[in-house]
């Protein structure tokens, strides 16, 4: 065989690999309306970026007549391309070859692009539709995702590893998405669980449809599983390359800063007002996110989670940060079980790739009942608080309203080292709000008394007393715990100061193996 003879057969080769599992499966897959794995990776990376991995792979069993299959490729596509010029590792499941299960040889190329990322510190993402473990190869199939998972683990806090689900996700399959540090699920098509409706039914005898057991909209507002829920597999995409616009290469990188024509001191009038004179009054705290960062552009995360408190990323002067605010129109912005894990993971990522943090605090106070207490407030508020204190990125905060108690301590407190705590004029901080406090105070004076009206006009007069020392910031700026008070629409270009001026920053926590978050 000559040389040209060798290219053609490569040629050919290449284009048998393309093909996956065949014509067919690939009309099967556009029919429920998916896209390809080759069709994905063309979509999201870079045009002409992408270099493929391990192309000519097979699998190795040769039991219940696989040894008469083989695809070039073997389910999954890997390798690396560009995402706006800067280099990401990837691969995607291929649902046409063999439904996109797992081999040991599938296993082998995935390990192989993380490894490899790891080395030259890219972000990995990772693009699932899969049918599973491959049954025929048992426990191969296993040590295969045990292999993986390891990966996800090791590159934790190294680089950034996303996960989008465009199709099954089930059993062992679930839990390296999971490890990952954003999952984006698909209205269409996608879902994930441990434990399939027809095993629910059969060991628990509960009816269950695939959606509402593990659908996007689960996950995406009760389970908090998924981070971002997208239309169709194109947004899903895009929210993937937005997304990396916010964040480094990995953890020994700054996020990478683009040009801003925003201007720095623009005024926002509108925020003088927007603070009900009512304290009970609800206002959109998105609204005074979108009105002081970078052309009001925003991307939230969890957005349909546990909407009492925001997170999500922005730009202040073309810097990316994370934002984290309560948000008083759901809850009145308290925090609770599923706020306070969702901003205490927000939190730590934001940490781990260097992206300082801006919060912004209304917070009454955590919710009381029973509900709360028995599932673990306890633990798991101490999680937002262990997060903001073990954060060592810059931290500014802002307080616009209420903060009280405990909750108080927890949002980014100057005691938990926040760098720059600002206050606006409105803000309330102390142990909890006048009608509480005077409750507690003059309870038994208030006991003594039979006349109502005297009652009433006693507690409006000591509630007025506990507002004109407490309900202002003045009382935490006199003893240093608020830095500044600031006039709420000039509160843009005091963060950008303050991300300035605290670019340089290094705090070094004292030495150890790791720290016990209490999970």
């Amino acid at each position: 065989m000559n040389i040209q003879d060798r290219i053609k057969q490569l040629i050919e080769l290449r284009e048998e690999a393309k093909k996956g599992g065949g014509e067919k499966r690939i009309e099967a897959q556009h029919n429920k309306g998916k896209h390809t794995a080759r069709e994905r990776i063309e979509m999201l990376l870079d045009e002409g970026s992408f270099e493929e991995y391990d192309m000519f792979v097979t699998h190795r069993c040769r039991d219940f007549g696989l040894d008469k299959q083989h695809y070039l490729s073997d389910g999954v596509i890997t390798g690396h391309g560009t995402i706006d010029g800067r280099v990401v590792y990837l691969y995607a499941f291929d649902f046409t070859v063999f439904g996109g299960s797992l081999s040991k040889t599938v296993a082998e190329k995935i390990c192989k692009v993380m490894d490899q990322a790891m080395k030259v510190g890219a972000p990995v993402i990772g693009i699932n539709d899969s049918g599973g473990a491959r049954i025929q190869e048992g426990v191969l199939s296993l040590a295969g995702y045990a292999d993986i998972f390891q990966r996800n683990i090791l590159a934790s806090g190294l680089i950034p590893q996303i996960s989008a689900i465009f199709g099954p996700c089930a059993g062992g399959a679930v839990y390296s998405p999971a490890l990952t540090d954003f999952i984006i699920m698909s209205e269409q098509n996608s879902y994930m669980f441990v434990t399939g409706p027809r095993v629910t039914k059969m060991v628990t005898g509960e009816r269950i449809s695939t959606d509402d057991l593990g659908g996007a909209k689960v996950h995406g507002t009760k389970s908090g599983v998924s981070h971002f829920i997208a239309e169709d597999e194109e947004e899903g995409l895009l929210i993937i390359r937005k997304l990396l616009s916010y964040l480094p290469q990995n953890n020994l990188e700054d996020p990478f800063i683009t040009e801003c024509t925003d201007p720095i001191d623009r005024k926002e009038d509108m925020l003088n007002e927007i603070i009900p004179d009512n304290p009970n009054q609800p206002y959109d705290v998105k609204e005074v996110i979108e009105s002081i960062v970078d052309y009001g552009e925003f991307l939230e995360v969890h957005r349909n989670f546990a909407r009492n408190i925001v997170v999500g990323f922005a730009k202040f002067n073309g810097m990316p940060v994370g934002m984290v605010a309560n948000q008083p129109i759901y809850l009145a912005g308290v925090l609770d079980i599923d706020a306070s894990r969702k901003a205490a993971r927000f939190v730590r990522f934001c940490d781990a790739f260097n992206i300082p943090l801006v919060t912004l605090v209304d917070v009454p106070g955590f919710l009381p009942g029973s509900a709360q207490e028995y599932g673990g407030i306890i633990a798991h508020g101490a999680k937002l608080m262990f997060a903001y204190g073990e954060a060592t990125v810059p931290k500014i905060t802002v307080t616009l309203r209420k903060s009280y108690g405990g909750a108080h301590c927890v949002m980014s407190s100057k005691q938990l080292h926040g760098d720059l705590n600002y206050a606006w004029p409105t803000a309330e901080i102390a142990v909890m709000g006048p009608q509480g406090a005077i409750e507690i105070l003059e309870g038994k004076k208030l006991a003594e008394m039979e006349d109502p009206d005297e009652q009433k006009a006693y507690v409006a007069k000591k509630e007025d007393e506990y507002r004109e020392k407490f309900a202002n910031p003045y009382e935490a700026a006199r003893y240093g715990f608020i830095d500044d008070v600031i006039e709420p629409r000039n509160t843009r270009f005091r963060i950008i100061r303050a991300l300035q001026t605290l670019a340089t920053k290094k705090e070094v926590h004292p030495m150890k193996k790791h720290s016990n978050i209490p999970l």
